[in-house]
């Protein structure tokens, strides 16, 4: 068949006058440029070519359908008037995909518009009396609402995409989605009518939000609170999106926010009693913590946060016995990295755990909304990362929706000065995610934005986001005069009227309220602020949020047992090695797990990958779900974990852990997006929702993990100080010196024991695989108790295949995590002992070596401790190991780090608190250093030798004492 036979069926039969010649115009667009084009084009013609030429007889009869259809006689015009309908349809194209630019989207009316000539009549040589004469469907077929021309179609087309709201979807690929975000958009005028009691229920909201900042800011004078207004109506809008949600079956609403309208959100959607956060107000910052019962919250830790920071719950019923939860994460000042915490607590809030394999999902019984300040959304990467989880498989939670809350102002720093883009929201265009700008001072607007957000969300189960264009009515906070440096922009502000009165005066014109009710909502809503800062006075109270108390030394040091029966392990290990009976593992890796099969038996070794899988093995066999994820979790960076199998022939995928017989929980375990700070917060967010699992993140290379510094410093390390958010988070980072350079070496152990507080975290440097199994153990059988704390591991490279890093099998079966362990065979004449060196991690390991090398060398005046969890510092174990030496002249630390790295600064003041009088504490290592290590593998090898030397010769005492 001819490829012109071809043409002239398929996809081209349903083209025909205007439309042919349009698409006619678009291939010849195409051949010059393809990517000129929208894609559905591109590919039509990518896939059948060139459309049929327009024959004569072909227009005379789609000019005769025209003519029918206006009522006109055909005549020789006839041809000019489908030359019009062609360039009416490219308008009303050009209309759908740009008519954003020329939108009303600034309440304040500063903002210049670009010159859109691409929907201009004049740019198609076209004028209202030539639209006149084309039919309506022409121009816009399917309307909803009856049209006389084509000149009323192009009308009401501006009026769709480019009033107070306006659309930006042209860069989503499906093409379901885009159709329907179209007819949603183009249904929105005629169908977003509210009732009359909706339109009261609306002002109310407005009212409320608008008076209670008024209150506020006339209440507690100079008081910072960030308040929301210019932008009131995202009170309203949040309420919309929740209410939509929760009917469409999401029994868990989750949210995240900035500081900025965060009071309000908190009264009004979270429902905070005004008298609790009027309290916050008239007492001094954690005054309430002066009384005796808060007294004991300082000495026990409890700092608390500001106001503005806080989060909150708040359960709403959706029926007769069925309720939604919502909850506003706590957040500090580092506004968008709350993100990705509260997509954690999402992906945590869809899935049962409580079955082997990979956890259950269910995306519609927990829905997420973020909300966003404009020069946070387009400056800050976490956004980035977090708007990459939407469609991974390991992190995807149906759709997010966010909101901009869009004041066009970084604290004093204009948008030009800000970011490159021409929206704030662009940056979501990369994710193709649908865009809808809509200005604040328009609320039936806002209302339909985010009905439509909250329907697309729930259809298509993929994120939306509402770009909420208002402005800021004080400075950056109230006591911040913002007129020295946008003088021209609060000039305006001053004098423009709020929301709530633009809506009011909107309803009195509609004849919709009088201006009676409308003083007499105003007034009742003044009277509830009134009648709550009276009954705050009443009980003059402070927050009321109780300060938790940590655990005593005491009850951290309780041990839960840790070991595993030797025949349970040997079953679980059974378990660990059966394969489906056609799946293939890959020759090299099977002989390397087939060796584990014996690894159980008297006298044999268990490695470090072996020890982690049947530490997750034998905690699934307890009960609880265990969630690991990182770069590369499945395998792990050094190929030590393998617990996602590929079969060699056909790619397919297995993981042992999940036909385990002994398994009674869920095991998720996934490979993540190349992020720290994303990855990191996400799980955080998991851990805090799901208290009960044990969430495991893994870095690639413990350096990687600065890049997530903000979670650790804001939320892993003082989330619990703060908010009283606990956490159990395992972090995994690879640490210890191979001569693999600077950024492959440490992962800045001296940030974590800097940050140690308050027995805020554990964190552990270890040098055995059994060390490791019972830690992990240990860290599981904690994760509901009041004793529950985030565990960071200082795990190790080279280890996880150095023999003297293995275990012998019986350690699994017996005793449990010790935190510090003695060398053996040394000490046996303790009265000789003059030097105590005190190791941690890999380090230790390399000195037993270096020991076992030292032929003939005599010992006895040497004594090594390893001390394996480095905090909360076991000094009852240090010490008693102190004691045993009577005629001991110095303690010595080593390490591998530079002196002003790694445990030196943390440990020297507490090793000098424990040594006995007259005991010298020094240090050797490497000098301190700006970066954490050689790049050259001989000068490694030169220093570690070097460190190795002066720490097993006994002449070195006065160079240790300088520490040279």
């Amino acid at each position: 068949m001819s490829n012109n036979s071809a043409n002239q069926h398929g996809p081209w039969q349903s083209y025909f006058g205007p439309n042919m010649g349009y698409i006619q115009e678009q291939y010849e667009l195409y051949r010059s440029n393809p990517e000129a084009v929208v894609p559905e084009y591109r590919d039509l013609f990518d896939r059948y070519g060139e459309p049929p030429q327009m024959e004569s007889s072909f227009a005379d009869n789609g000019a005769s359908a025209a003519a029918v259809q206006t009522g006109r006689t055909p005549s020789l015009n006839d041809a000019t008037l489908i030359k019009k309908a062609v360039a009416a349809g490219k308008l009303a194209s050009k209309i759908r995909a740009f008519g954003h630019l020329a939108a009303n989207l600034d309440p304040l009316g500063i903002e210049m518009k670009p010159d859109v000539k691409l929907i201009n009549l004049d740019s198609f040589g076209l004028k209202p009396s030539d639209l006149e004469e084309i039919p309506a469907d022409w121009v816009w077929e399917g309307s909803p609402v009856p049209l006389s021309n084509g000149w009323e179609a192009i009308q009401k087309l501006q009026e769709v995409y480019s009033g107070t709201i306006a659309y930006e979807f042209s860069h989503v690929h499906n093409e379901e989605e885009r159709t329907w975000l179209t007819k949603q958009a183009e249904s929105v005028i005629p169908t977003s009518k509210l009732s009359k009691e909706e339109r009261h229920k609306l002002l109310t909201r407005l009212l409320e939000a608008e008076q209670f900042e008024d209150f506020l800011q006339r209440t507690f004078v100079g008081a910072k609170r960030f308040s929301v207004e210019g932008n009131d109506v995202l009170v309203a809008l949040l309420d919309e999106v929740v209410h939509e949600l929760a009917n469409d079956g999401a029994k868990h609403i989750l949210m995240g926010m900035a500081h900025r309208g965060r009071l309000n959100v908190l009264a009004h959607v979270l429902g905070k009693p005004y008298s609790k956060i009027f309290s916050e107000f008239h007492h001094g910052p954690n005054q309430q913590l002066m009384s005796s019962e808060g007294a004991a919250g300082i000495n026990h830790g409890w700092t608390g946060d500001v106001k503005y920071h806080l989060g909150a719950n708040r359960s709403i019923p959706t029926g007769e016995t069925a309720e939604t939860r919502l909850t506003l994460a706590n957040n500090p000042s580092h506004l968008e990295y709350v993100n990705p915490v509260v997509a954690g607590f999402t992906r945590a809030a869809q899935e049962d755990r409580s079955n082997p394999g990979y956890p259950a999902q269910q995306m519609e019984a927990a829905a997420s909304i973020i909300m966003h300040g404009d020069a946070a959304f387009s400056g800050e990467g976490i956004v980035a990362e977090t708007l990459n989880f939407n469609n991974l498989k390991g992190f995807s939670v149906g759709g997010t929706v966010h909101i901009i809350i869009n004041n066009k102002i970084g604290f004093t720093t204009e948008s030009t000065d800000s970011r490159s883009t021409h929206y704030a929201s662009d940056l979501a265009k990369g994710f193709e995610i649908p865009i809808v700008h809509v200005n604040a001072d328009d609320p039936e607007a806002c209302i339909a934005a985010a009905r439509m957000a909250a329907e697309y969300r729930t259809l298509f189960k993929k994120d939306f986001l509402i770009d909420l264009i208002g402005y800021r009515r004080y400075g950056h906070n109230e006591t911040d005069d913002p007129s020295t440096t946008q003088p021209l922009v609060y000039k305006k502000v001053n004098s423009h009227p709020t929301v709530s009165r633009i809506y009011t005066e909107k309803l009195l014109q509609q004849q919709l309220i009088t201006s009676e009710e409308a003083e007499q909502l105003k007034n009742e809503v003044v009277g509830r602020l009134k009648a709550a800062y009276e009954e705050m006075k009443q009980q003059d109270k402070g927050s009321g949020d109780a300060p938790f108390t940590l655990v005593t030394d005491e009850e951290a040091s309780a041990e839960t047992p840790t070991a595993v029966p030797a025949e349970t392990l040997r079953s679980i290990n059974r378990g660990l090695l059966s394969w489906p009976e056609n799946f293939k593992v890959y020759p090299k890796l099977q002989r390397i797990l087939e060796r584990r099969a014996s690894a159980l038996d008297e006298g044999q070794k268990v490695d470090w990958g072996h020890a982690e899988t049947l530490a997750f093995a034998s905690i699934l066999a307890d009960g609880k779900p265990i969630r690991i994820t990182g770069q590369d979790a499945e395998r792990a960076t050094f190929a030590h974990r393998n617990l996602v199998l590929h079969d060699a022939d056909t790619g397919a995928l297995f993981c042992p852990l999940h036909q385990l017989p002994e398994a009674k929980a869920s095991f998720a375990i996934h490979n993540s997006a190349l992020s720290e700070a994303g990855v990191l917060g996400y799980e955080y967010g998991y851990n805090v929702f799901s208290p009960e699992t044990l969430v495991i993140w893994e870095a690639q290379y413990g350096d990687f993990v600065n890049c997530a510094q903000v979670l650790i410093d804001q939320f892993i390390s003082a989330g619990r100080s703060k908010w009283s958010q606990k956490s159990s988070l395992v972090m995994l980072l690879p640490h210890g010196y191979e001569g693999q350079g600077p950024e492959h070496s440490s992962a800045r152990l001296e940030r974590f024991l800097q940050l140690s507080g308050q027995e805020n975290w554990t964190v552990a440097n270890l040098s055995s695989s059994a060390q490791y199994f019972h830690l992990l153990r240990r860290q599981a059988a904690s994760m509901n108790s009041e004793n529950v704390r985030p565990l960071i591991v200082m795990a190790p490279k080279s280890l996880i295949r150095n023999p003297r890093a293995a275990s012998d099998a019986a350690l699994f079966s017996e005793g449990g995590f010790q935190p510090v362990i003695e060398q053996p065979g040394l000490g046996s004449k303790p009265e000789k002992v003059e030097r105590l060196v005190l190791s941690t991690g890999k380090v230790a390991v390399d000195l037993e070596d270096a020991m076992e090398k030292a032929e003939g060398q005599n010992f006895d005046w040497l004594h090594l401790a390893r001390v394996e969890q480095l905090y909360p510092l076991p000094a009852k174990e240090i010490s008693a190991i102190i004691s045993k030496f009577p005629k001991l002249k110095e303690i010595v630390w080593v390490q591998e780090e530079p002196r002003n790295m790694g445990s030196w600064s943390f440990m020297e003041p507490r090793i000098r608190e424990l040594a006995p009088k007259g005991v010298d504490v020094s240090y050797i290592g490497r000098p301190e250093r700006s970066s954490p290590a050689t790049g050259y593998q001989q000068v490694h090898a030169l220093e570690q030798q070097n460190i190795m030397s002066r720490t097993l010769t006994q002449q070195q005492k006065s160079a240790v004492k300088s520490g040279r």
